[in-house]
């Protein structure tokens, strides 16, 4: 998996003055956490932060901060403005190279499903899978091939196999299908 390195300044519990005027400095405050670590608060550029969280792809985070330490991480949660749009607190959650990580994982669909060709439309439900991985064995994106699906042909989560990856998204959740049209079902009443 890609790797995204994230520069950091440590920072002190604050009150709500405080974190307002990292905000209106154009800085993010964020939380690293995780298993044997104490709590890491710390403040990024909003800036730096879009190229994380404006693109479908996953990253491992390489966070260096400014006192020298650097953690590896994954995103656990964010927290963005209802009107504007920006982000206002990140969480993230401290992974080692030895314990399995679970991370939404961008599907990347290929192939012309043969149903699409019959007149069917193809509808894409999802755009990401839960999985859990080693770092090593982690997928940049999982590739779905649609191509032998016939009008009516589901993809679900538990269809999906990949080596040395676990599945977490429930089994019955639907990625992908190809429903009938009306010029689909019209054509096929007309053949009978």
């Amino acid at each position: 998996m890609k790797h995204f390195e994230l520069k950091g300044q440590v920072r002190k519990v604050g009150n709500k003055a405080v974190v307002k005027a990292f905000r209106k400095e154009g800085l993010v405050p964020c939380n690293l956490y995780g298993p044997g670590l104490d709590n890491v608060l710390f403040t990024v550029s909003e800036k730096d932060l879009k190229g994380l969280t404006h693109t479908p792809a996953s990253y491992i985070v390489d966070i260096v901060l400014d006192n020298g330490e650097k953690y590896m991480a994954v995103i656990h949660e964010l927290q963005f403005h209802p009107v504007q749009d920006n982000c206002l607190h990140v969480d993230f959650l401290a992974v080692t190279e030895d314990k399995p990580i679970a991370i939404n994982v961008p599907l990347n669909v290929t192939g012309h499903a043969v149903g699409v060709q019959a007149g069917g439309k193809f509808f894409l439900s999802k755009r990401n899978l839960r999985i859990s991985a080693l770092m090593k064995n982690l997928p940049d994106q999982i590739d779905i091939d649609i191509t032998p699906m016939q009008i009516g042909s589901t993809i679900t989560a538990g269809d999906i196999q990949v080596e040395n990856v676990t599945v977490l998204s429930p089994k019955s959740t639907i990625l992908c299908v190809v429903k009938a049209t009306r010029q689909s079902a019209q054509a096929a009443q007309n053949a009978e």
